[in-house]
């Protein structure tokens, strides 16, 4: 036989059939009701004479069922075969349910093209080939109108149509990406109907209502390449689950807010508030501390020379080189008192030096001589200068930097 007879059947768990061939544990039969993978849709599971189906594939016009040990049987025998009845039911309710997904897009979605389709036990995924940007309030209202579709009980039907009139049709979406091998070269196609909602050209196996869907939850979506956002979803218990927890979260938020539950969006969008004014908060302290700090770096003895510049130097811990920059070149300077140079070393294992200067020295000339003396590099202006990586113990530095002259 060359089709499987799933797709016109989906109901059917049970037959009979005569065995056409075995080779190895691969066989194939007269007729069958297995569904072999294809269109983003897995191949069905079950039994074939007594044993478990492996794999479903179409090979050659043929449709093959890979067993998961070789058979007892022989070419010419009648054989019962058995469709899972779980999983065929999962697959034609979710395979539905990215029909209802795709109508529900059609209402929402500009320049909406199908990108891919996939069917794995936990979720189902659609990618969306549109303009529009599927942001969280999109998400929720596709959501919202499957679950819609889904209560209202639209009739499902299929129909075997003419390729070009199809084509023409421009109410039928074909998803060329996973429906490509079914139509090649084929003079007519599969169109799968929602009523009222959808048509696609499919050929998978569903649902006959769509209130036999169940429950659909959204569980995400990401963009796994450029013009295309995907969208998974979750029927049956997963989706169930889901939403369970998702339902016990926001309570739990809720509760913790001191709000009711359609309170939450504006609870946590004062808290978002409060947080960024304690973080601005905090880092102008931050900044205040560490400007107090390397104002009260110790002071550099030049030789007893009260004409020489005044220098602080010391090691500053806790920052990092880009805020101990900063605040040196904030305190150098800044009124009567404030010393002509910096010269602030970042504890660690490989430590830091930031100098900032008035001009009496070359801030960048002192980095130089600190990274020939202790490896690293770094370098800038006269009045301000990095070096990282220095193969040194702070104090060490610290105590290069108190001796040097320049």
């Amino acid at each position: 036989m060359s089709d499987s007879l799933a797709p016109s059947h989906p109901e059917v768990r049970e037959f009979e059939a005569t065995v056409e061939s075995v080779d190895g544990r691969d066989v194939t039969v007269s007729e069958t009701y297995f569904y072999p993978e294809g269109g983003g849709q897995p191949a069905d599971r079950g039994m074939l004479g007594g044993v478990a189906v492996a794999d479903v594939q179409s090979r050659e016009g043929a449709v093959v069922h890979t067993l998961a040990e070789s058979p007892a049987f022989d070419a010419g025998d009648t054989v019962t075969g058995v469709v899972d009845d779980d999983f065929r039911t999962y697959c034609m309710r979710a395979h539905t349910a990215s029909h209802v997904l795709y109508g529900a897009g059609r209402r929402l979605l500009d320049d909406l093209g199908y990108g891919g389709f996939g069917i794995t036990d936990e979720k189902v995924r659609v990618d969306f080939e549109t303009s529009t940007d599927i942001d969280d309030d999109v998400l929720v209202d596709l959501e919202r109108l499957v679950n819609r579709a889904v209560w209202d009980s639209r009739p499902v039907s299929w129909e075997t149509r003419a390729v070009e009139d199809a084509r023409s049709d421009e109410g039928v979406a074909f998803n060329d990406k996973t429906e490509a091998d079914v139509m090649a070269d084929a003079d007519s196609v599969r169109v799968v109907t929602v009523e009222g909602w959808d048509e696609a050209a499919c050929g998978g196996t569903h649902v006959s209502n769509t209130r036999e869907i169940g429950p659909v939850t959204v569980l995400d979506r990401s963009n796994p390449g450029e013009g295309l956002t995907r969208v998974e979803f979750a029927v049956g218990p997963v989706a169930i689950d889901r939403r369970a927890e998702t339902h016990r979260e926001l309570r739990a938020a809720a509760r913790d807010a001191g709000v009711a539950v359609d309170g939450v969006a504006d609870a946590v969008s004062r808290l978002a508030d409060e947080r960024d004014d304690l973080a601005d908060d905090l880092a102008s302290l931050r900044e205040e501390v560490l400007a107090g700090r390397v104002r009260e770096l110790p002071v550099v003895d030049r030789d007893g020379d009260s004409d020489a510049d005044d220098w602080r130097v010391g090691v500053v811990e806790g920052f990092d080189a880009n805020a101990v920059g900063e605040a040196a070149q904030s305190v150098v300077g800044d009124d009567p008192d404030a010393p002509d140079v910096v010269a602030a070393v970042g504890s660690g294992p490989a430590p830091f030096v930031a100098v900032a200067s008035t001009g009496v020295v070359d801030a960048g000339e002192v980095i130089d001589r600190v990274t020939a003396e202790f490896g690293g590099g770094g370098g800038g202006a006269p009045t301000f200068a990095q070096g990282g990586g220095i193969d040194a113990d702070p104090d060490a530095v610290v105590a290069f930097l108190a001796e040097l002259e320049v």
